[in-house]
């Protein structure tokens, strides 16, 4: 395992934001991670894990040690006539471990198509798309704990999973580096389109009888249409959550703004879109010299080349302030800010 020093972050990040790490490696496997650790040199360095960097925001250099998570691997551990699980290595890419369940016929992730990063980021974040959440599917993940190089395995229940939140992102943020993840998929599709244009898309395409590919394909091309593709815009995707409020708040703003759309949620509560709110704020579309919001999401904040992550932060903060001065909703960052 080589550690570089004074790295370029840009290639490791979906902004393209040109940063440096003090200190850059990757690893392969739970030995390479607990030899890292047990290093007397890095022992005091700040830590960051790096798994695909799709969801994350870079505003300086980072003074410390970068791990880029590269563990692979695929392993069945058990099946019976109606789910197969699954051990995935925390490094395997996301959307590639979608299209290999789909080509093996097993269920659960197929609505999660296309979306950037690394299996080992999906249960820290609740990744979730077209009404499915990876927790619907999430079985057990192992990490190790930074401090004192012990091996946990986290159950659903010990995740605390909520909308795009778990215990990594609160109270155990920054302690685990996620090594693995094991996932139980269905043999027997439930498919789920009723959540966004997933219908129409497949009716638009012909498909005359269901299939978790043509769901996966509908999702892809719907993604597709909507989110700038980071190779060519730099972005994270969407930078922000789908705020939930009250109902009796949602009904005396659909009086001020009857085209508001709202969606029924647990406990009397509705989820507003967030990229209908920053578009009514009249942000969709702007350019603010190299960064700005994408011109067909708004949800979407871009870097058009050689911007800054300091000014897509502040770009962020006001349009946070104009959200809740316009509608008093607070939306909240879905990105990680570094």
């Amino acid at each position: 395992m080589k550690i570089q020093e004074n790295v370029s972050l840009k290639p490791f990040n979906t902004f393209g934001i040109d940063v440096k790490a003090k200190w850059f490696c990757s690893f392969e496997n739970e030995n390479d991670v607990i030899n890292l650790l047990s290093n007397d040199r890095y022992r005091e360095e700040k830590k960051l894990i790096l798994g695909g960097g799709s969801n994350l925001l870079f505003t300086s250099d980072f003074d410390g040690l970068v791990m880029k998570n590269d563990i692979r691997g695929i392993d069945k551990l058990k099946e019976d006539e109606n789910h197969v699980w699954l051990r995935i290595g925390a490094g395997e890419n996301w959307h590639e471990f979608v299209l290999y369940c789909i080509s093996n016929g097993w269920a659960g992730v197929e609505n999660l198509s296309l979306i950037p990063g690394t299996v080992g980021a999906a249960p820290m974040q609740n990744i979730g798309a077209y009404g499915v959440e990876i927790k619907e599917v999430f079985e057990s993940l192992e990490a190790i704990h930074i401090k004192d190089k012990t091996v946990k395995t986290f159950s659903n229940e010990d995740c605390r999973f909520g909308y795009r939140e778990s215990y990594f992102k609160k109270e155990g943020k920054g302690q685990y580096i996620i090594t693995s993840v094991t996932l139980k998929l269905s043999k027997q599709p439930a498919f789920n389109v009723s959540y966004g244009a997933i219908a129409q898309t497949l009716e638009e395409s012909g498909v005359q009888k269901l299939s978790i590919k043509a769901v996966s394909d509908a999702v892809i091309h719907i993604r597709q249409s909507k989110l700038p593709d980071p190779k060519n815009i730099g972005n994270a995707g969407s930078f922000f959550k789908n705020p939930t409020i009250d109902f009796i708040d949602f009904e005396q703003l659909k009086i001020q703004f009857p085209g508001m759309p709202g969606y029924e949620q647990p406990e009397n509560t509705i989820k507003v879109p967030a990229g209908w709110l920053i578009e009514q704020c009249g942000w969709k579309g702007k350019t603010l010299g190299q960064i700005g919001v994408h011109k067909h999401q708004a949800l979407v904040l871009v870097n058009y080349g050689e911007g800054k992550g300091g000014d897509i932060r502040d770009l962020a903060r006001e349009i946070k302030k104009s959200v809740a001065r316009k509608f008093g909703i607070v939306i909240e960052e879905e990105v990680n800010v570094v």
